[in-house]
């Protein structure tokens, strides 16, 4: 299943690793590792930050994706769950609108 991950990286650690020369090794690990289908760096409340769509067999893959960012970076991370329009087409809703109305 996808799932969109949401990275927030705040100031510090961020920058003083920047200035050492470390962020790029550092990100080029995470991303072979993860192997995310896409990646969009953007910010957010202010903060450096990064969206990326991620195929995930089981929730037991979280702490694979979540940990390099917290341990290096001391991220805050986010995990949402991704339907496609196949997806939600399988989900019937109109047979779900049924049974709960």
């Amino acid at each position: 299943m996808k799932m969109i991950v949401s990275v927030t990286l705040p100031v510090e650690p961020f920058n003083s690793l920047q200035r050492e020369g470390k962020v790029g090794e550092l990100m080029g690990r995470i991303m072979e590792d993860i192997k995310p289908e896409s990646v969009y760096f953007t910010e957010n409340a202010g903060c450096r930050a990064a969206l990326m769509v991620v195929e995930v067999a089981d929730a037991s893959m979280v702490p694979k994706i979540a940990e390099p960012w917290y341990l290096n970076f001391e991220a805050d991370c986010e995990f949402r769950l991704a339907m496609s329009m196949d997806d939600l087409i399988k989900a019937d809703l109109n047979q779900l609108a049924k049974k709960w109305s």
